[in-house]
């Protein structure tokens, strides 16, 4: 199913529709210094982020009686600015502009659901999206395929009518487990995602301009689909 067949379309935040690496370093840096431990570049932090708050500091400390302290400071110093640093990548408002128009889009994330819906006001207020959903008490976290489901199900749509757009291995399973195809974006936070059974994603030229030259056919690779859109 090409894109442009969506009837919906559902983006990951973090490293689909914003660049927040600069953030996430930045944040984390601050709490190993106010903790006296050293601190790391950007490319290093980049490594290590994809699976969460509580993961990315687990991989930044040695020691694990540190970490929850150091967690506590990295959530507190990104809740006080979460979005500094963090813009949406060049190329995509073009896109949103066009898939916007025609059908309804959505927002899932594993961020906090406050800061997805603070995050996404400031920064994508121009769009329409009509569903945003991070993390929640009593909504199990992607890869669980609950919270997409149940964004489908807002919409009145089957899974199937649906697409879920992300930049890394948890985007993809948590469509497969739910029955949805899944694009894989090729300029997020993660390495290129591959999945067994998803034939290896294509690049297009310029990055995230490659989403607005395709003009709503899907980008990179598609699980749930037919071929690999050319």
């Amino acid at each position: 199913m090409p894109l442009r067949a969506a009837r919906a379309v559902i983006f990951d935040l973090d490293g689909t529709l914003v660049d927040s690496l600069p953030d996430i370093a930045w944040h984390l840096n601050a709490a190993l210094a106010d903790a006296g431990l050293a601190t790391y570049s950007i490319g290093e932090i980049r490594s290590w982020v994809g699976s969460g708050a509580a993961q990315l500091v687990a991989r930044a400390v040695v020691g694990p009686e540190r970490i929850e302290d150091v967690l506590s400071r990295f959530r507190a110093h990104y809740r006080a600015n979460p979005y500094a640093r963090t813009s949406v990548f060049e190329g995509l408002a073009e896109a949103l502009d066009h898939i916007g128009n025609e059908r309804p889009l959505a927002i899932l994330s594993n961020k906090p659901h406050d800061l997805v819906v603070t995050i996404a006001e400031a920064l994508l207020a121009p769009w329409p999206f009509r569903q945003i959903l991070g993390e929640q008490p009593g909504t199990p976290r992607k890869p669980d395929p609950q919270a997409l489901l149940a964004i489908a199900k807002a919409f009145d749509l089957p899974p199937e009518a649906c697409v879920l757009v992300g930049d890394s291995e948890i985007d993809v399973a948590t469509a497969r487990a739910a029955g949805m195809p899944s694009v894989a974006v090729t300029w997020g936070l993660c390495d290129p995602p591959r999945a067994r059974g998803c034939d290896p994603h294509r690049r297009h030229a310029g990055g995230a301009c490659g989403f607005v030259r395709s003009a709503g056919v899907a980008i990179g690779w598609a699980h749930g689909m037919s071929q690999v859109p050319q």
